[in-house]
C-alpha cells in the first residue's frame, strides 16, 4: 500500500483546464536583460508598484499584469527569499484550523488547493496524510473521523480522494516503525505538496511574461510623496549601486514580516504594528533515517500541538514549531531547543529511529506574517490566518496575514482594491483558470514518460518535470549543446549543471543563493549546505554574469555566509 503523491495522477485534473492552455505562449522568451528592465523601471510611469517578491507580492504582480495594468515589482533580495521559501511546502486546506473554528479559511483553502492542482500540476502534487490516534489523545478517533468528513465537505468533496478511517493494524501496515503502544487507529486524508520557492518564482515569471517589469535585488529606500499621497519610491539596485526613481499611481506593500519597515517610510503612518510574527522551524533528516512514503499528521507528545512528518524525496521533513520571536526577519533561525523539540516529538512516534542532532541535515526558520489583531488573547497557534488589506493615509495599500495556499485569493483581493484606488473599471482576475508558467500540461503522466525517454537518470527526469513542467525541455536542450551540463551538481541528487545556466538566462538568477537555495533545494538537502555545489555552479554562471576569478571567490564567500545565516542553529532562542 503506497498512498503517496507518486501513486496519484493529476492528469484528469489538468485536462479540465485545457481551454486555458491555449492562451499561454508555447515558447516563452526569456526575461529582458537586467539593464533594460532597470531602464524601464525609471523611465515609465506605472499603475502599480508592488514592493516585495514573496508569493503574495509575486501573485499580485501577475494578477494585475494579466488584468492589463502597468506593473513594476521590486524585491530587495530574491523572490521567495523570506517566508515563502521556509514553509512546510504544503498546499492544504488547513485541517488543524478546524479545531479553532476557522471554517471560512478551511473552505477557501480547500478550493484553492483544488485549483492549484490543476493550474500547476507539476509543482502542486497530491499527498496522502495519515493521522494516527493514541489512547488518551486530545482528539479521539471518532472526533477525528467526524472532523475529516467536515474537511471533505468544506472541499465540496472535490479533493483527490475522500478521507478514510483505519484500525490500529492497518495504520501500522501503512506506517512501518510507528509506535504501536496505545495505538487505537487513525485516518487518512489528502492535501498537496509543493516547492514553495519555485511556486513563488513562477508567479514572478508569469508577471514578467504578462508585461510587468520585474526585478530582484532592488530595495526601496524612500517613498515619493506628493501632496500627501504616495506616488512612487526611490530604489537602489544592490548589484550596481544605481539609484532610481520609480513613479506609480498606487503602491502596494507586500513585504510580509517586513511590512512595518515599509510603513515607517510613510510619514503619514502611525506607530501601531499591523503584523505580528510567529516563528516556524523545520528540520530535514535523511529519508532512510525516518522512512515514510506518505505524510503524517501528529500531536506532539511534548505539548500536544499539531505537527507534520513529510516525505521529500531523499529526505524527510519534520515540522513545525510555532512560537513568538523577537528576531529580525532577516536573522531568524532555528535554535537548539527548536531542533530538540522536533527530534523529541518524532522519536516519540518512531522510538526505534533514535534520531539525534547528528541526523539533522538542515534546519530552517521562517516568520509567518500574521495580522496583529488576529492574535486576540490567544497564542500564535490559535491566531487566524485570514488576510487583511490596509490603506495608509498616503494611500499605500498593505496586505498581511494569509498563507501560502491562499496566495492567489490574496492577490485577487488586493488587485480589486488597486482597481478601486485607480478608479478603473473592474476586470475579473484571470488567474482562476490560467495555468501558471509550465503548468500547461494536458497529461502529467505523458510528460513524465517523455522526459524518461530522453533523460538517462530517472530521478533527474522526474525532477525536471516537477520543477519546470512543460518547459523542462528548455533545460535539457542545453545538455545537447554542452554535454557536460548533464553532469550532477551534487552526487546522489537529481540537480544538473544545466540548471545553473538556465537559471541565469531564464530565471533571473544573479547569485549562488538565488540558484542553490531558492530555484533548487540544494542547500536544504546537503550537509555542507551546498558549498561544494556552489563552486561547480559558479564555473557555469561566471561567463554569463561576467564574473572574474576574484568575483567568483567573493561570490563563494558570500554564499557561505548566506547559508550560515539561513541554516545556522542558534544556541538559544531569540
Amino acid at each position: 500500500m503506497r498512498p503517496d503523491s507518486a501513486a496519484l495522477s493529476t492528469s484528469a485534473l489538468s485536462r479540465r483546464d485545457s481551454s486555458a492552455v491555449a492562451s499561454l505562449p508555447s515558447s516563452p522568451q526569456p526575461p529582458a536583460p537586467r539593464s533594460e528592465r532597470l531602464a524601464a523601471l525609471s523611465s515609465q510611469e506605472f499603475d502599480l508598484l508592488v514592493i516585495g517578491g514573496g508569493v503574495t507580492g509575486s501573485g499580485i504582480a501577475r494578477d494585475a499584469s494579466l488584468r492589463g495594468l502597468r506593473v513594476a515589482l521590486v524585491e530587495r533580495e530574491d523572490f521567495a527569499s523570506g517566508t515563502s521559501s521556509r514553509s512546510s511546502r504544503l498546499i492544504h486546506g488547513g485541517v488543524r484550523y478546524l479545531e479553532h473554528g476557522h471554517l471560512g479559511l478551511v473552505f477557501e483553502s480547500s478550493i484553492e488547493r483544488y485549483r492549484l492542482l490543476r493550474l500547476a500540476p507539476h509543482l502542486v502534487r497530491p499527498l496522502a496524510f495519515v493521522w494516527p490516534v493514541y489512547q488518551g489523545a486530545r482528539i479521539p478517533r471518532w472526533k477525528l473521523a467526524a472532523g475529516l468528513k467536515l474537511y471533505d465537505a468544506l472541499a465540496l468533496f472535490r479533493n483527490v480522494k475522500g478521507s478514510r478511517s483505519f484500525n490500529a493494524r492497518q495504520v501500522s501496515e501503512i506506517i512501518p516503525g510507528l509506535r504501536t503502544e496505545g495505538l487505537k487507529g487513525g485516518s487518512r486524508y489528502y492535501d498537496a505538496a509543493t516547492d514553495d520557492a519555485r511556486l513563488t518564482f513562477i508567479n514572478a515569471l508569469g508577471a514578467s511574461e504578462a508585461g510587468a517589469v520585474v526585478l530582484n535585488h532592488v530595495s526601496v529606500r524612500s517613498l515619493l510623496l506628493q501632496d500627501g499621497r504616495a506616488r512612487g519610491a526611490t530604489v537602489v539596485d544592490s548589484l550596481t549601486g544605481q539609484q532610481l526613481t520609480v513613479r506609480a499611481r498606487v503602491l502596494v506593500n507586500a513585504t510580509g514580516p517586513w511590512s512595518d519597515e515599509i510603513r515607517k517610510l510613510d510619514a503619514a503612518n502611525g506607530d501601531a504594528p499591523t503584523v505580528r510574527g510567529s516563528k516556524g522551524v523545520h528540520i530535514s533528516v535523511p529519508h532512510d533515517r525516518l522512512p515514510t512514503d506518505c505524510a503524517l499528521t501528529l500531536l506532539s507528545p511534548v505539548d500536544g500541538r499539531v505537527m507534520f512528518i513529510l516525505p521529500a524525496d531523499t529526505h524527510t521533513i519534520i515540522g513545525t514549531t510555532e512560537t513568538a520571536t523577537r528576531a529580525h526577519p532577516s536573522e531568524v533561525r532555528a535554535s537548539l531547543s527548536d531542533v530538540d523539540y522536533l527530534l523529541t516529538s518524532a522519536n516519540g512516534f518512531f522510538p526505534n529511529a533514535h534520531l539525534s542532532r547528528e541526523d539533522v541535515v538542515s534546519a530552517w526558520a521562517g516568520i509567518r506574517p500574521l495580522v496583529a489583531s488576529a492574535y486576540g488573547s490567544g497564542d500564535a497557534g490559535s491566531a487566524s490566518r485570514e488576510h487583511a488589506i490596509h490603506s495608509s493615509p498616503s494611500g499605500v495599500l498593505a496586505i498581511s496575514g494569509g498563507k501560502l495556499t491562499t496566495f492567489r485569493v490574496m492577490a485577487r483581493d488586493m488587485v480589486d482594491a488597486v482597481e478601486q484606488a485607480l478608479g478603473v473599471p473592474h476586470r475579473k482576475a484571470p488567474t482562476h483558470a490560467l495555468p501558471l508558467p509550465g503548468g500547461d500540461i494536458p497529461s502529467l503522466d505523458a510528460e513524465l514518460a517523455s522526459a524518461r525517454s530522453e533523460v538517462a537518470r530517472e530521478d533527474t527526469a522526474l525532477h525536471l518535470v516537477r520543477a519546470y513542467g512543460s518547459r523542462w525541455r528548455q533545460v535539457w536542450a542545453l545538455t545537447r549543446e554542452q554535454p557536460h551540463l548533464a553532469e550532477p551538481l551534487v552526487p546522489g541528487l537529481p540537480y544538473i549543471r544545466a540548471e545553473a545556466v538556465h537559471g541565469v538566462t531564464h530565471e533571473l538568477v544573479h547569485s549562488l543563493s538565488d540558484l542553490l537555495v531558492r530555484r533548487l533545494k540544494v542547500a536544504f538537502e546537503t550537509r555542507d549546505l551546498g558549498r561544494a555545489a556552489a563552486r561547480i555552479a559558479a564555473s557555469d554562471m561566471a561567463p554569463l554574469l561576467g564574473w572574474s576569478p576574484d568575483t567568483v571567490e567573493r561570490q563563494l564567500a558570500d554564499y557561505s555566509s548566506d547559508v550560515e545565516r539561513l541554516f545556522g542553529i542558534d544556541p538559544a532562542d531569540a
